[in-house]
């Protein structure tokens, strides 16, 4: 099995409509699977533009709850449904640290996803104490076998994983293509253990200051199916040339 490199964007609380606009214009054409995930304010205007291409919408966040309720400020997976999204990201380094996101409850979003028919994102990845203290794998292990857990392994038949070291995000540092390799591989096995062509199917990013000049190197991994990109997914200059390293890559 050969799985093409997959490339998400996560715009995170940046953009306006007519930046927005610009910036997909800009890579209009693109010929890769690629994802956008815009605030949710800019979803509809987003999906609105891409009809027509093969880019897909990806929401930033849901709600861990139902399908509707008083839950001010929420949006649930069946409202992304309906808003034709066809991807959430959960569990997101900023949405454990800054808003306590446990395990328990990304595993909660995953099942609500999956509801709806949604694929998640599911965010994966150490701090740099963490690190530090040998516990990469016993954390990604620990975030990921939450998702099994609550959802089954099967749920992972209908998701992508992202490995994000916590430290490398927004910082400009990089896991090494081997470091982030090791992981991946981890990660891969770690499913493999439930079942093997789900594992040997799965997507698993790699996400944490990917720029034009890592992004061949680490998309030259064997395990490495891509890239969640942050900050470079903003610059139409530098996400091109992103995309332009995934465009020939194969791996499996």
């Amino acid at each position: 099995m050969s799985r093409r490199i997959l490339i998400a964007a996560n715009w995170k609380m940046n953009g306006s409509f007519a930046v927005n606009t610009s910036l997909l214009q800009a890579i209009n054409g693109i010929q890769i699977p690629l994802i956008i995930a815009p605030p949710s304010l800019y979803i509809a205007s987003v999906r609105q533009q891409l009809v027509g291409t093969t880019l897909k919408v990806a929401a930033q966040n849901v709600a861990a709850e139902a399908q509707q309720g008083a839950y001010t400020g929420e949006v649930s997976a069946k409202m992304l449904a309906d808003a034709g999204v066809s991807y959430a990201i959960i569990g997101h380094s900023e949405r454990r640290q800054y808003y306590g996101e446990t395990d328990a409850l990304v595993a909660q979003k995953c099942q609500r996803l999956h509801e709806f028919g949604l694929t998640p994102i599911i965010c994966v990845g150490e701090s740099l104490a963490e690190r530090e203290a040998g516990l990469v794998q016993t954390v990604v292990e620990r975030q990921l076998t939450a998702i099994i857990d609550q959802c089954g392994i099967y749920a992972l038949a209908q998701a992508v994983v992202a490995y994000e070291p916590v430290w490398a995000i927004g910082t400009g540092k990089t896991a090494t293509p081997a470091d982030a390799q090791a992981v991946h591989q981890f990660l891969r096995e770690l499913v493999a253990k439930y079942d093997k062509n789900i594992a040997e199917n799965l997507y698993i990013l790699y996400g944490g200051s990917v720029k034009a000049d890592n992004a061949a190197s680490l998309f030259a991994m064997p395990d490495i199916d891509g890239a969640l990109v942050g900050g470079a997914s903003l610059v139409a200059k530098d996400f091109l040339a992103i995309c332009h390293a995934a465009k020939t890559s194969v791996v499996g």
